[in-house]
């Protein structure tokens, strides 16, 4: 067989892996009892060597789960070394420090084996449905009170499913049925993608993953250090002031490109919070990673080799790598603001690179109701429901910024519908916002308005943990920050952004999200480009008047005259 016939096929082989992971998460989709997994993709799926080396992801999931996970395998080697592990074997945690930041996160690890032999290590990731203490809620004092820590440990031995950890499980959450039913959807997961390679390997004449792992990662190294060969070498520093929760959050990023590697270390950033937002080193690592790379090498294949081309540090006792026993449930709200950091940096290596900032964390709405929510005499129906929604990314230098899109998590919004079969909930109105995206020669993203009540005569709670209220996205090179977001009763009362809020029988709930920042000049924008936001509905005549200088006739066309001598021209 010719070397160039071999790089072919292993080119082949490396494609067919792809979509045996993707199967693996669509299979996780199908089955999953949580909604957030069904219906958003918040999960995630690969498959490694025996070495505990990522080789390739699934497209569906968060780079949160992903790259968190794709260091993760490593401690579960350590615990159970590939020599020891049988067939049949399944493995689980959902420590936040050796898995993927909360205890709502489980890790399936599933070893692999063909004709007898281990060849590879499969793992998925799903956001589960309640997993006991005080879940969601950013005030638990340690990660001990937020629920159920479980170390790894074995879940299958040999096929046979440990009853008595199912059984402690259970007993653990308010929804055992779900939970009991996601943790089987991440055992089909992982078995789908063994029978999956087993079948490749069956059709490629493969007795073990060697050869084409070793090309994967081989090739994946060196384009990562092509693409890190073209960029300027230095050291640049950027930081950003976000809400956080009871306090501004500072987080301070250096960025040192030496032409092979990539490192940025967030010395400087704020200590850690005694409010669940703190963030363990392995999510700030994975959504930091992420956004690196999506400036760097966007269509690179994700895998080991290209992750560790990426160094990620962070002083033990900062908000971005808190240290056991630290709360962590809500990490995410730090975590997703990390990659506009990042961007900050490269903006100031590489001007004319980086987007404006976006909304970042996206605006999940968790609502609740019944004892234990709404008060121990609560009246209505008691449920527990997340609906992923978000607002508008930053402005890029070729283009707007996409409305209510949510990066750089990547999951799915929910459908409104979903919620409102499951709970006593009605959505009365979901629209982009208007004037939300910063004006600029690109502008932000919109964010979007969502108005919600009960069709019960009975109160419900929002679980509210916004960013991007008091410290909006930030505009580029011109550009105007995007709007804050805003939570109101449809009375006008203003609603808390952090902290469980009552809604009150009878009045409904008026949900903001913020903008992206705009980019560039914004009376450099065509004015024709202005005259179609405001026909779309993404811009008010006002604004179009007032920030773009763009001045529109009774009819809504563009009276040049008119905007030439107001724009100085």
């Amino acid at each position: 067989m010719s070397s160039q016939f071999q790089k072919i096929r292993n080119q082949v082989m490396w494609d067919r892996l792809i979509s045996v992971v993707e199967e693996q998460a669509r299979t996780l989709m199908r089955v999953a009892f949580s909604t957030v997994v069904r219906e958003a993709g918040d999960l995630s799926a690969g498959v490694f060597n025996t070495k505990g080396d990522l080789l390739a992801q699934a497209v569906t999931g968060t780079p949160g789960h992903i790259n968190s996970m794709a260091r993760s395998i490593r401690e579960f080697l350590k615990v159970f070394p590939a020599e020891t592990m049988k067939a049949g074997d399944v493995y689980m945690t959902n420590d936040p420090w050796r898995g993927t930041g909360h205890l709502f996160d489980f890790t399936v690890v599933t070893p692999t084996f063909h004709k007898g032999k281990l060849v590879a290590i499969f793992a998925c990731t799903a956001h589960v449905a309640d997993i006991g203490g005080n879940g969601p809620d950013p005030h638990s004092r340690d990660v001990f009170a937020e629920g159920l820590f479980l170390p790894i440990m074995p879940l299958v031995m040999q096929g046979e499913i440990s009853q008595w950890l199912m059984k402690l499980l259970c007993a653990n959450s308010r929804e055992p049925e779900k939970l009991e039913g996601d943790v089987y959807a991440l055992i089909a997961s992982n078995e789908a993608g063994g029978k999956q390679l087993s079948s490749m390997m069956e059709e490629y004449k493969l007795t073990s993953l060697d050869d084409l792992s070793d090309h994967i990662l081989s090739s994946s190294d060196k384009s990562m250090r092509e693409a890190i060969a073209q960029l300027p070498k230095g050291t640049w520093s950027h930081k950003v002031t976000i809400d956080g929760f009871a306090d501004p959050v500072e987080i301070a990023a250096k960025l040192t490109i030496d032409g092979e590697k990539i490192y940025i270390d967030f010395a400087g950033t704020s200590g850690v919070s005694k409010y669940g937002i703190n963030c363990p080193i392995c999510y700030t690592d994975a959504y930091t990673s992420f956004g690196i790379k999506c400036l760097v090498a966007p269509r690179l294949a994700n895998n080991a080799a290209v992750l560790a081309r990426i160094v990620v540090t962070a002083p033990e006792g900062t908000i971005v790598n808190a240290p056991f026993p630290a709360p962590v449930t809500a990490r995410a709200l730090i975590g997703q603001m990390l990659p506009d950091v990042a961007f900050g940096c490269f903006e100031k290596a590489m001007p004319g690179r980086a987007p404006a900032e976006g909304t970042g964390a996206s605006w999940s709405l968790r609502f609740g109701a019944g004892p234990g929510v709404t008060g121990p005499d609560a009246k209505g129906t008691k449920f527990l429901s997340q609906n992923f929604q978000s607002g508008g990314m930053g402005a890029h230098w070729k283009h707007d910024g996409i409305a209510a899109t949510p990066y750089p998590s990547g999951v799915k919004a929910i459908a409104i519908e979903i919620t409102e079969a499951m709970t006593p909930l009605v959505f009365w109105r979901k629209e982009l916002r208007r004037d939300s995206g910063g004006a600029g020669f690109y502008r932000g993203g919109l964010g979007q308005t969502i108005e919600v009540g009960s069709r019960e005569d009975a109160p419900f709670a929002i679980f509210a943990r916004f960013q991007r209220v008091k410290y909006p996205a930030a505009g580029r090179g011109g550009g105007a920050d995007g709007a804050a977001g805003t939570l109101n009763l449809s009375s006008g009362t203003p609603v808390l952004p952090r902290g469980t809020q009552i809604i009150p029988t009878g009045e409904r709930l008026v949900v903001d999200m913020p903008g992206g920042g705009g980019l560039g000049d914004p009376l450099k924008r065509d004015p024709q480009a202005v005259q179609r936001d405001v026909a779309m509905g993404y811009v008010s005549r006002d604004a179009a008047r007032d920030l773009y200088k763009v001045m529109l006739d009774a009819k809504g066309s563009v009276d040049e005259a008119a905007t030439r001598n107001a724009r100085g021209a």
